[in-house]
């Protein structure tokens, strides 16, 4: 048999986001690894737990409440403007933008609505204030190298 997740594994995961009404919202099938049990995981805690002991080819099904997931819809995070005051290649929705904070932190931001000679953007995540569940497909485990900690170690998926 395979081996099975547990810390300092290299694992490559796929997996499906639904939401409340089980509607997709977002599949990769495209792998993506991580070092499984290291102190600053790219997982939520809730994924990587179901995760342990899974070997290559089974799954784990986790259900997040908005607050363990994306957080809550944060108004403060959602501008409007003239459409006038945007760059051309920002004027249609679905536009990606970074930007900084007062406090030097990037933000990302994406066009949400164009109505009326006005612009919206909004900060928050996709899915914040959405309750989700997200299936996980465990594709490959295996041992991770010291070149594999250090580079994941850094890394983030959400």
């Amino acid at each position: 048999m395979s081996e099975s997740v547990s810390e300092n594994k290299l694992v490559s995961i796929a997996y499906t986001i639904r939401d409340r009404r089980g509607e997709i919202v977002e599949h990769s099938d495209l792998p993506i690894s991580y070092v499984h049990g290291l102190s600053v995981s790219p997982l939520f805690p809730q994924i990587e737990s179901a995760l342990e002991g899974l070997h290559e080819g089974e799954s784990a099904e986790v259900s997040l409440t908005c607050d363990q997931a994306f957080g809550p819809h944060d108004p403060g995070l959602t501008f409007t403007d003239d459409l006038e005051n945007t760059p051309e290649e920002l004027r249609f929705v679905g536009a990606e933008l970074d930007a900084e904070n007062d406090k030097g932190e990037v933000m990302h931001f994406r066009v949400i609505r164009i109505s009326d000679g006005r612009i919206t953007i909004d900060g928050n995540h996709p899915l914040a204030g959405q309750d989700i569940t997200i299936i996980v497909r465990v594709t490959e485990v295996r041992d991770a190298t010291p070149q594999d900690i250090t580079a994941h170690a850094e890394q983030h998926i959400h």
